[in-house]
């Protein structure tokens, strides 16, 4: 399973690229403006400065919601960098602006995935990614895990070649889980990706095998 880290904080890019295990980004305008990332020149140039950090694809948003202007918009990203993966909405128009690019070669996430059906339509037009988000379908007492393992099952019948991208993951457990049903990729904050360092059985084994060497060289 690919890890990909979901913000748009720089130091944090780095720190999971430095981790060893990081396979790309994935961003989007709230989480640009939480960075205090605004106006579409700087946007841009932000942009790029991440497809500068990491060494996988890079996720960068599309704002329009017609079919033009995300035809538009999505060239004009995917010009940026090679690593740069448009991503589009799961809309009416953005159906026809997946197969538009799908036809083009340039590579696409379809966000906003919350049905099988919605799932079902991306891989149809031919996204590179699908994005379903598990965390927001937990907010609101649905089993967002049960959706992806749902999802797994359509793709693996019709042979998709569409990823599936576990988006709104929230904490290590997510990770762990998405691996199991068999997710392609996880997108998360940094610390669900630091959590799988954690076991407390690790940190007494270290400290007695530490204590034991000190005593020897005493």
């Amino acid at each position: 399973m690919k890890f990909f880290i979901d913000t748009a904080n720089l130091d944090q890019i780095r720190e999971a690229q430095a981790l060893g295990v990081l396979d790309g980004v994935t961003t989007n305008p709230s989480l640009m403006a939480k960075e205090g990332i605004t106006g579409e020149k700087n946007i841009i140039q932000h942009y790029v400065d991440i497809c500068n950090i990491v060494d996988g694809d890079v996720s960068a948003e599309v704002i329009s919601v017609d079919f033009d202007g995300m035809v538009r918009e999505g060239k004009a990203l995917a010009a940026l960098h090679p690593q740069i993966v448009v991503k589009i909405p799961m809309i009416e128009e953005g159906i026809k602006a997946l197969k538009y690019f799908s036809d083009e070669g340039i590579k696409t996430n379809c966000t906003l995935i919350f049905s099988t059906g919605q799932a079902l339509l991306a891989a149809k037009a031919g996204a590179t990614y699908m994005s379903p988000f598990i965390g927001r379908l937990d907010d609101i007492s649905t089993d967002g895990l049960n959706l992806i393992q749902e999802i797994r099952e359509i793709y693996d019948n019709y042979g998709f070649e569409t990823q599936i991208l576990a988006a709104s993951v929230r904490h290590t457990m997510h990770v762990i889980e998405c691996a199991k049903i068999g997710a392609d990729v996880m997108t998360g904050p940094l610390s669900s990706i630091k959590g799988l360092l954690n076991h407390p059985l690790t940190d007494i084994g270290l400290a007695k095998f530490l204590e034991d060497y000190s005593k020897g060289n005493q």
